[in-house]
């Protein structure tokens, strides 16, 4: 008999979903939950059977609901989606355990399956191994985006759930303990179903950091160092010379929030300082409790156990004076510790700590400091047979101490270069009247830029009142310096130019941190990275150029000596997509990479580079693993930065087994790409030329539909949700750029989003149905045998088709075209969403050929079975919610019908996943 693995994942989803429908009959009465009953039926039995009565029935009741009813519905399905999504992921955890209790062969994505890899390839010993960790780097950075459209209440609800269904797998419970639980979870819906769902205000900046910390507070502060700890203990297992050794920080995650500048005029230099105050305390008051736990679990007494003298050393140094531990000299040297660090909160803060320390003590000069003091209990314990000890809380502290300091994370500074460009060109024209900086050419900036550059001489006057714009801009830097001396340089490490298109965006920076003493000429000191952030398909081409022309200038070279002659490059996946399309995106991306290594290795300077991926494929989204082992040979040096956006942090995050998991496989792909052999021959031509044509004809069709059919825009605006996305309180940041409608100034992430809630995904796609027909019309002889051979033997053609699988399979045009049915202009409908139906059914049918699949997702079974098991609960919420839009714009404003509609955005984006 086979054993049915997803058996419990359809327990728990029964379970949670009986649970909810019990909620709402006893908080809405029997004729709701009738009435959300058989909706839910008929739409699963259409799902199942493809039962056209149960379609019409389905649609029926939807079409009769009256407004209160559609209100319940829109809830009811829409936490639906939420506790499915909770069950799938307390699955995956269930199944990484089973196979780790069997003994299985480790899989791909984590740790003991890379170290196997590198090491059973040949290529890579315990020597390259200890060199790649001693300068690797590989961070997740967090950005808040408006996408992210939990509130924070729901989280902490759904938190609680989890918990509890992991308790229940596995603890064997006796009945009543088991009823307990039952009661339990049966409280924890309630609670859900109950607290609102919508911000009743905007975000703030604030409101967004502290959305971000509670990350910290659930996962990163906790598994991080987890996950050092076991590949510590890993690497000793593979290699018996690794024993004892210890990691460098060398995975850390970031964060934007509160240092991301462009095209939020709420993030000043007074919300970076409180960003920077909010993370201190989080991490203090971390280590201040961990320090508390630790000096009640290391009770030893002096008569049964020895102490090195240093140990001796810092118990004497204790103000602890109590009777009671006058021979416990661990105790005392931690509580010595603790009353260091919590005058350092005093010193750094201003407050004092919420548990007070046995006596004032003198406060930490920076976090190496307190990592010496934890090192010296550490080695004090190992020295005397205690090393078990020292293996527990202390060592998840050290190490946590040694990557978070005193920072937390580091917050990255952007800013779009336009914004420096007029800060700078202010202050030249202030400090020498005539210079007219924006009039020159690319040359003449140049030449400003490096003569201001070769000299210390400040070019702002503290004299001159300055416009509003350049007066924020010179704070941001100056809270920046302010923040290396509180709390250590790695409190901000990266700033960021947004379109970057020439060399003189770079240098603009260089002299606005120069300003600040960031950087410093005439030691040829620079105490922060200058990042360059290339999103168009344009200036992906001009990529290398840029860093070309900047590599060949003396002064700049001489500054990276500073930075370990590392440049740091961001690629902008969102932008280049809405630009020329998910295909032409992903190839100027790939090209762009490909030269940069080229570049970089001519100049020798090292390549880190910063992908801005979002959640959703038109977003340069998709499973990193994959993504990180598609990258190009030599883009990935041992180091990679990504971001983490929008909703996507909450389901990578959220739960912290998840939320490790995904970390191991950042760190086990980076380390897998980086030691792999280097591949026996170049990508072949007949590939790139192949790939270069795709890219060609798919942008031609993509830009054809987005920015030169006539009406385009109205069609967007009124088929999709983006109107009420606008109006949502979900982000901090206006979802677009400039007052107008113009898709040029729509934000890529909610033109995404908007696509993603209407179920046409068309940014994951649109483009390569035609972009193949013509490629097979040009080679009709052996144009698809070549594709196959793309798909089998170049991963990074592989990997986009197989995320292009996952977005088509998650689109649905029967349900896109209910939207396309709020189009007014008739002919503007048929004859767009036409071409989009069109181009559909194209694009499914050759990828089909060129992966041999019969239907779509037939190698991804686990994807498959997801959305199997979601989108009954989904199609409901996406019929509601056209509904919704349709009373909205024709009778006005209804605070009820405008509730509803954002309610459905919700739980259609939880049932997605990854949608924004």
């Amino acid at each position: 008999m086979t054993h049915d693995k997803d058996a419990p994942l359809r327990e728990d989803i029964r379970l949670l979903g009986r649970l909810l429908g019990d909620t709402v009959r006893d908080q809405q009465g029997a004729a709701a939950f009738e009435l959300i009953e058989r909706i839910r039926q008929n739409s699963v039995r259409f799902h199942r059977d493809d039962d056209s009565a149960a379609r019409r029935e389905l649609e029926d009741l939807l079409d009769a609901l009256s407004r209160e009813q559609t209100i319940q519905v829109v809830r009811a399905f829409s936490y639906f989606s939420h506790l499915a999504n909770i069950a799938e992921d307390q699955h995956h955890i269930r199944r990484s355990r089973a196979h780790l209790i069997a003994g299985s062969a480790p899989r791909e994505g984590s740790l003991a399956h890379a170290i196997e890899a590198v090491l059973g390839s040949g290529t890579a010993d315990s020597a390259a191994l200890m060199a790649f960790f001693d300068s690797a780097l590989v961070s997740p950075v967090l950005t808040a985006h408006p996408t992210e459209v939990q509130r924070k209440s729901i989280l902490n609800c759904e938190t609680v759930i989890a918990r509890l269904l992991d308790e229940r797998d596995r603890m064997l419970l006796t009945p009543d303990e088991a009823e307990a639980t039952l009661e339990a979870l049966r409280r924890a819906v309630l609670t859900l179903w109950q607290t609102r769902v919508l911000r009743t205000a905007k975000l703030s900046v604030i409101d967004e950091i502290t959305n971000g910390l509670s990350y910290f507070d659930t996962t990163f502060l906790r598994e991080l160092p987890r996950l050092y700890a076991a590949l510590e203990d890993r690497l000793a297992a593979a290699s018996p010379g690794l024993g004892g050794t210890e990691l460098a920080p060398f995975l850390q995650v970031g964060s934007w929030i509160g240092g991301d500048r462009d095209g939020n005029p709420f993030v000043t230099a007074e919300v970076l300082d409180k960003a920077l105050a909010m993370q201190a305390t989080v991490v203090l008051e971390y280590y201040l409790n961990e320090l508390h736990s630790l000096g009640s679990q290391l009770s030893m007494s002096q008569g049964l156990v020895s102490a090195s003298d240093a140990l001796q050393a810092l118990a004497e140094r204790s103000p602890d004076t109590s009777a009671h531990r006058r021979d416990e000299p661990y105790r005392r040297a931690v509580s010595g510790v603790y009353a260091r660090l919590a005058a350092t909160y005093r010193e750094l803060l201003g407050t004092a700590p919420p548990r007070h320390a046995v006596a004032s003590a003198e406060p930490y000069a920076d976090a190496a400091a307190l990592v010496a003091d934890l090192d010296t209990v550490h080695h004090s314990l190992v020295a005397n047979g205690a090393a078990t000890l020292s293996r527990g809380r202390l060592r998840q502290l050290r190490r946590a101490a040694k990557v978070f300091g005193f920072h937390l994370a580091p917050i990255d500074l952007r800013q779009n270069s336009d914004v420096h460009e007029r800060v700078i060109a202010e202050l030249l024209e202030i400090a020498c009247p005539g210079t007219d900086y924006r009039a020159q050419d690319e040359a003449g900036r140049c030449a400003l830029l490096l003569e201001e550059l070769a000299t210390a001489r400040p070019l702002a006057s503290p004299h001159v009142k300055y416009s509003e714009e350049s007066e924020g801009e010179l704070a941001i830097f100056r809270s920046a310096r302010r923040a290396h001396l509180r709390y250590g340089t790695s409190a901000i490490q990266n700033c960021i130019i947004s379109k970057t298109d020439d060399v003189s965006d770079l240098l603009e920076l260089a002299v606005l941190l120069k300003e600040a003493g960031l950087l410093r000429p005439l030691e040829n000191a620079l105490d922060v990275n200058i990042v360059p952030l290339f999103e168009t398909i344009d200036d992906l081409e001009n990529a290398a150029g840029v860093m070309e022309r900047l590599f060949s200038l003396p002064i700049y070279r001489a500054l990276l000596g500073a930075r370990k002659h590392t440049q740091e490059v961001m690629l902008g996946y969102s932008d280049s997509n809405k630009d020329g399309g998910f295909l032409t995106s992903g190839w100027a991306l790939y090209k762009a990479e490909s030269e940069l290594v080229t570049t970089f290795a001519r100049h020798g300077v090292r390549l880190r580079l910063f992908h801005g991926r979002g959640g959703s494929v038109g977003r340069g989204g998709g499973p990193s693993y994959q993504a990180i082992l598609a990258q190009p040979d030599g883009a990935v040096q041992g180091q990679i930065r990504l971001t983490e956006q929008g909703e996507v942090i909450g389901a990578k995050y959220g739960n912290p087994e998840v939320g490790r998991r995904n970390l191991e496989v950042l760190v086990a792909a980076t380390l897998e790409t980086s030691l792999r052999p280097a591949g026996d021959a170049p990508t072949p031509p007949a590939f790139v030329a192949a790939m270069q044509a795709l890219s060609d004809a798919a942008c031609t069709a993509y830009r054809g539909l987005v920015y030169e059919t006539e009406g385009f825009e109205r069609y967007f605006w009124e088929s999709t949700v983006i109107s009420e996305i606008a109006a949502l309180n979900i982000g901090s940041r206006p979802a677009s750029r400039k007052k107008s409608t113009a898709i040029e100034d729509l934000r890529a992430i909610p033109w995404v989003f908007s696509w993603s809630q209407c179920r046409v995904m068309l940014p994951g796609w649109y483009g390569f149905g035609s972009a193949v027909q013509a490629f097979l019309a040009q080679h009709p002889e052996d144009g698809l045998a070549l594709l196959q051979r793309m798909a089998r033997e170049w991963s990074f053609f592989a990997t986009l088709l197989s995320n292009m699988d996952m977005v088509l399979a998650k689109s649905d045009l029967a349900i896109a075209s209910r939207y396309a049915d709020l189009v007014k202009d008739v002919s503007l409908r048929e004859a767009v969403f036409g071409r989009i139906r069109a181009e559909h059914q194209s694009t499914v049918q050759v990828l089909l050929q060129i992966t041999g699949q019969t239907e779509l997702l037939e190698g991804n079974p686990l994807l498959k079975r997801s959305i199997r098991n979601r989108f009954p609960y989904l199609d409901p919420l996406n019929h509601v919610q056209v509904e919704l839009l349709r009373r909205h714009r024709e009778h006005g404003e209804d605070v009820r019908i405008r509730n509803g509609i954002h309610i459905s955005i919700n739980g259609i984006a939880a049932g997605l996943r990854n949608s924004g």
